[in-house]
């Protein structure tokens, strides 16, 4: 496996381990993904022709319970990055304290070049590629990147037609009227949205005058900036994969977004006059006391942390920040609020989404978004209580939350102090 996003992962938990008593045997556990699968879907195309698709499936660890984890589309998904995306899932996932291990898949594919026919045989073929490692209590699926609720119920029709009876309960991130939760869409964002608002106090925030740069204003960041936009706070730049804006005297989101859904891109968004376009790379440089880096990974970096200018940084995409661009922002004093606490909101609907399923019963959105908040402004307190008493950064800390939680679990069953004679 090549040393790269996986590796960068690994970091973290040596990082975590350096500040907390824990079991060797807990980190050989989780060192290494305990079942990674890899196949080739065929798919049958539109012209008559057959194509090859690589895929893969990590089930990284499942001490803590069924593995849990998106399914990505995107040309670049390699086995590496499926890997490391299914570790920083069993973190998460022991972040927000869900009875859940992480997993991740993935498809080397650019989804945008296939029919809509075809993007279907494509996702009915993974669910039958892995159907022998998925399952409600073994291993459920969600969307991510160039994922959505449509391809989600397709799999998990398919699923249920493998199985030979309805099983909702196998993936999350349906459609509302296929066993989806409510409150699932906003889900990634809004909980970014809880645990800035709970840290306000300690970054010394104040709504009135702060300024938030949005990169990526995808669904996750969209679901972040409206919130904050309807607090107070100052939108003074958003981005999407074509363009960036900034305009120092902020803009209405609610305008962007609109612009978006009918242009395809922010730019030309209509603001207050001053916006300019940038690149994404120089977005991230302006004036702010919020960044929100939303997404894809290596967005801060060595090269670039330095001139971020912003107080703190909320992660609402999965590593953004390289470690050597995480050290660099610590030493500048710069907070980062991890990925792994910052995104949490997905999987923890995602997780109501799996009780209500296999309850057969389902909550008003209002009852959701208000048992995510419950979920994880504790969570945040508890990260920040440790930074402050270990004197570390929030990124360690919540690891060293994960850690914690996660090897007290690897301990139950029994480890070399145990088994030593």
């Amino acid at each position: 496996m090549s040393s790269t996003l996986f590796s960068k992962a690994r970091k973290r938990l040596k990082e975590a381990a350096k500040h907390i008593s824990v079991d060797p045997d807990v980190l050989v556990k989780l060192s290494h993904p305990q079942e990674t699968t890899m196949a080739s879907l065929n798919v049958r195309m539109d012209d008559g022709s057959l194509r090859s698709f690589r895929a893969w499936r990590c089930r990284y660890d499942d001490t803590r319970g069924p593995t849990k984890g998106g399914i990505r589309y995107h040309p670049r998904v390699n086995m590496d990055e499926v890997v490391a995306l299914a570790f920083w899932m069993t973190f998460k996932s022991a972040v927000v304290n869900l009875p859940f291990g992480g997993a991740k898949g993935g498809v080397a594919v650019d989804p945008r070049r296939l029919s809509h026919i075809e993007l279907e045989r494509l996702s009915r073929a993974y669910v039958r590629a892995f159907a022998g490692v998925l399952g409600p209590d073994r291993d459920i699926p969600a969307p991510d990147v160039y994922t959505n609720a449509m391809i989600m119920g397709w799999m998990a029709h398919e699923y249920s037609t493998i199985v030979g009876h309805p099983c909702p309960a196998v993936i999350t991130g349906k459609p509302i009227v296929l066993g989806g939760s409510l409150g699932r869409e906003s889900a990634t964002g809004r909980g970014g949205y809880y645990v800035l608002r709970q840290l306000e106090p300690m970054l010394g925030l104040t709504p009135e005058i702060s300024r938030v740069i949005v990169q990526g204003f995808g669904n996750a960041s969209i679901h972040c900036a409206l919130p904050l936009f309807d607090d107070g706070y100052k939108i003074v730049g958003v981005s999407d994969s074509k363009s960036a804006i900034f305009d120092p005297d902020g803009m209405d989101p609610n305008a962007v977004l609109a612009h978006k859904s009918t242009s395809g891109r922010v730019a030309g968004a209509p603001t207050f006059g001053k916006a300019r376009e940038l690149s994404n790379e120089a977005l991230l440089e302006q004036d702010c006391e919020v960044l929100i880096p939303g997404a894809l990974e290596n967005q801060i970096t060595d090269r670039n942390a330095a001139k971020i200018k912003a107080k703190a940084v909320l992660e609402l995409a999965n590593g953004p920040t390289t470690p050597l661009g995480d050290k660099i922002l610590s030493q500048r004093g710069v907070v980062v609020i991890p990925d792994i606490l910052a995104n949490a909101g997905g999987v923890t609907v995602s997780y109501f989404e799996w009780a209500q399923n296999r309850a057969g019963y389902y909550w008003p959105e209002q009852e959701v978004d208000e048992r995510l908040r419950r979920f994880i402004e504790p969570q945040a307190v508890e990260i920040w209580k440790i930074k402050q008493e270990m004197a570390v950064d929030m990124r360690t800390a919540a690891y060293v939350l994960a850690l914690d939680r996660i090897g007290t679990a690897v301990s139950a069953r029994g480890t070399r102090k145990f088994f030593r004679h």
